[in-house]
């Protein structure tokens, strides 16, 4: 009797860790990982047309190559290089936020629930920058979406967003 219970103490023991394993990994894994983003272009300039309730800048934005990921448990890498106004190529921005736009259920409704980044700095005027940190993502988050945006005012305006 002590041979069986003993064994099945040890199994118990083997279940517990293995379901401890597989929720840290749930929760590390990838939801998105993205190598570009497009800019901001027209007919997305401006609040016509946003992007799951996110209103484009009002000039067109261009970007030289960007990259990211998205992490279950909210973690956000994103880096941007050469994030400039099409007309200038210049960045005047000083710093830039970033926004994970995710369909979700709120109440029982399906809805768009956005999370806002605090500002990171962005070089003035090459446009460069880079953001690590966690937010507060909704669950469920489907289909997110990623913008790099201005880095003040409310609401935020992009002017890049993950696609090509």
């Amino acid at each position: 009797m002590k041979k069986w219970t003993v064994a099945f103490a040890l199994m118990l023991v083997l279940a517990v860790g293995l379901i401890a394993q597989a929720t840290a990994g749930d929760e590390n894994a990838k939801v998105l990982e993205f190598k570009t983003m497009a800019g901001v272009d027209p007919p997305f300039t401006g609040p016509t047309n946003p992007i799951q309730g996110v209103a484009g800048a009002g000039a067109p934005w261009r970007i030289d190559q960007a990259n990211g990921k998205l992490r279950a448990n909210g973690d956000l890498q994103i880096e941007v290089e050469g994030l400039v106004l099409t007309n200038t190529g210049l960045n005047p921005q000083a710093a830039f936020r970033a926004v994970v736009s995710c369909q979700s259920i709120v109440s029982g409704a399906a809805a768009i629930v956005t999370r806002v980044t605090d500002p990171f700095p962005a070089t003035v005027p090459g446009g460069d920058a880079e953001f690590e940190g966690n937010i507060d993502l909704p669950s469920p988050c489907f289909a997110p979406i990623v913008f790099v945006t201005t880095g003040a005012g409310t609401p935020p305006r992009w002017f890049a967003v993950t696609g090509v």
